[in-house]
């Protein structure tokens, strides 16, 4: 029998997925038919965001060992069989790439490239939950030994946006903070705003919350009293007439401790992407808009 092919509406998710549902309203989303069919559909997508309702467990873990697929699994949320994916737009790619590079440059031009593991799409699972929900970042890395392990969680993840929301973009940053149970130390978030015509550029770290009676230097367990903070919150714009692009806030600043599980040596320092890097950046990523 031949199957349906998946048809586009917005459609109600699931009430467990109600901090979702407002702000992803009006993404395309599909109901899953099968693998093929989830194949086709993207390529049919305008945007880089899709949601899939009604994802067995089974047809998820097989579409984790496809080496080529069209999409990269922003999540998947065992207990409703929602799976959201990421499309590879020219847009997406560079939000994110051309941001993850100018980090490259750095740790080549520092010598310090061979300490470091880039772990790109990898798909992870929670902590405690190898078999249930899942997730794949845009550019993500950590420092080697530490984080060279298979399974190991990164220390930096990137994620962008085009057509999601910022909102649900920090919810993407909620879930690596908790899943990794705080492996992961820092989360940028890099979204394009199509309606302001700017680039959002937020830098989240955890930041302790002691409990009553607690010393600073007592150890953080998970989940008790880490909570996620917005270290930054840069804004691109671009003038058209000219070309140019205004920075706010300065340049984005990334933590050589977190970043390497240690503190830095002599010669080493925090990573600063200037405010001269996030323009020439900002007009990469204009390339595509």
């Amino acid at each position: 029998m031949e199957s349906a092919s998946p048809s586009f509406s917005v459609s109600n998710l699931p009430t467990t997925m109600a901090s979702d549902i407002d702000q992803r309203n009006g993404i395309p989303t599909i109901r899953f038919t099968n693998i093929e069919d989830l194949f086709k559909a993207v390529g049919q997508v305008q945007g880089d965001f899709l949601i899939v309702q009604k994802v067995p467990l089974s047809d998820f873990e097989e579409l984790c060992l496809r080496e080529k697929r069209p999409f990269r699994i922003r999540r998947y949320h065992a207990s409703e069989g929602i799976l959201i994916v990421t499309i590879p737009t020219e847009l997406h790619e560079s939000l994110h790439l051309d941001l993850h590079r100018i980090y490259d440059h750095k740790l080549f031009r520092n010598g310090q490239a061979r300490g470091w593991k880039a772990i790109g799409s990898t798909t992870f699972r929670p902590r405690g939950h190898p078999g249930g929900d899942g997730g794949e970042g845009d550019s993500s890395g950590g420092p080697k030994p530490t984080r060279h392990a298979i399974g190991a969680w990164p220390t930096l993840v990137i994620e962008a946006g085009d057509s999601e929301s910022l909102s649900a973009l920090q919810d993407d940053m909620r879930w690596w903070f908790s899943a990794s149970d705080h492996d992961v130390k820092i989360v940028l978030l890099t979204k394009f705003d199509h309606q302001n015509q700017r680039i959002i550029i937020e830098r989240w770290e955890e930041e302790s919350q002691n409990l009553q009676g607690a010393t600073n230097t007592r150890r953080v367990t998970s989940g008790n009293t880490l909570q996620p903070v917005l270290r930054q919150s840069i804004v691109i714009t671009r003038d058209i007439p000219t070309d140019s692009y205004h920075v706010t806030r300065g340049a984005l600043v990334l933590s050589f401790r977190l970043l390497f599980l240690r503190d830095p040596g002599p010669q080493e320092s925090d990573y600063i992407i200037s405010i001269t890097e996030l323009q020439d950046y900002a007009r990469d990523v204009w390339v595509y808009v």
